[in-house]
């Protein structure tokens, strides 16, 4: 008697008859954060990471503290990414001396209508760089609260809201100490990402002079092109907001970021806008990698750049050589990931 043939495909089989499509088409999005890196990557030598934080942050609607000595493209790098985009640009350079109407604006009175009227400072602009932005004092540190945070400016009792997208890229110096204040931590806890830079390798550096030397009399922002429109970012920040995350995976968010707050080695922890930070991020680092899913993967890359500069390490461990990325990243490694 002929034997009936049951057997089943294997899994391996099943998976390459199966197309996994998207829910949401995320290929304009990535094609279009390729062509900002690719304008990038004319005048800026690696820095693969900071670029594509700043593009997360764009896509996330987050501010950003760029940290790092002198001379390695912090400025220009602000500077270039904003000439990639079709928007408003405006560079305040923060001293000891700055006042908070430098900032904002101010009443001027008109003779000839005999009332006040409101002149609008730097900050009403789309994308905004704060030079040394620790070089102010708290007065004037204290101004940019309301408008990193609710996108408004209240003056004389009117509030003036801020045209999208709006976005602040600050750098500060971490080695300098005089005529340098600190930042307070509810400014810091607006910042949606800290982003250390490091120093090149010698091949990079090779490559940067190599670059300089190509110049030939025109300068680094000449080369960049306008590749997207304000629209289209407030188009794909939507876009971002519809990625999916599974509930397991905001309890995994939940628990690193209440993990901060019991470590013995962190003074301050986390607040819960940390945890609306990383949510955020990690749907934009899931869209610029093709997908319209959270990936524990995508959570790992939000967190360090989204914790970092919200902990408060304590002295001793500080007096140890322990900084807050280790302590965030012990976190990470204690935290069960979500199967």
């Amino acid at each position: 008697m002929e034997s009936l043939n049951t057997a089943q495909p294997n899994s391996s089989e099943e998976t390459n008859n199966i197309e996994f499509k998207n829910r949401l088409d995320v290929s304009e999005l990535q094609e279009n954060v390729f062509k900002i890196k690719e304008q990038l990557q004319k005048v800026i030598v690696g820095q693969k990471d900071m670029l594509e934080l700043l593009i997360v942050a764009l896509l996330s609607d987050g501010h950003v503290l760029i940290e790092g000595v002198p001379g390695v493209a912090k400025t220009i790098t602000a500077k270039l990414l904003s000439k990639t985009i079709a928007a408003d640009f405006s560079r305040i350079q923060f001293t000891p001396d700055l006042m908070p109407s430098d900032i904002l604006g101010t009443s001027v009175y008109n003779l000839q209508t005999s009332e006040f009227e409101f002149k609008k400072g730097p900050i009403f602009s789309n994308m905004i760089l704060i030079d040394e932005i620790n070089r102010a004092p708290a007065k004037t540190q204290a101004a940019l609260f309301e408008v990193m945070e609710e996108k408004q400016v209240t003056i004389d009792g009117k509030t003036y809201k801020m045209e999208e997208p709006f976005m602040v890229l600050a750098t500060q110096n971490p080695i300098e100490q005089e005529g340098t204040y600190r930042l307070p931590e509810a400014q810091l806890d607006r910042f949606l990402f800290k982003i250390n830079v490091a120093y090149p390798n010698a091949e990079e550096e090779f490559e940067i002079i190599l670059k300089e030397q190509a110049l030939n009399n025109t300068t680094k922002s000449s080369k960049i092109e306008t590749v997207i429109s304000a629209s289209k970012i407030k188009e794909f920040r939507n876009l971002v907001n519809q990625i999916a995350i599974e509930e397991n995976l905001l309890k995994y968010i939940a628990n690193i970021v209440v993990n901060t707050r019991s470590n013995s080695f962190l003074y301050l922890g986390a607040s819960p806008r940390a945890s609306i930070a990383i949510l955020n991020a990690s749907k934009a680092f899931a869209a610029i990698n093709g997908r319209d899913f959270v990936t524990p993967e995508d959570v790992k890359k939000a967190t360090i750049p989204v914790l970092q500069h919200r902990v408060i390490v304590t002295p001793e461990r500080e007096m140890e050589g322990l900084g807050s990325k280790q302590i965030i990243e012990q976190i990470i490694e204690a935290v069960e990931i979500p199967r």
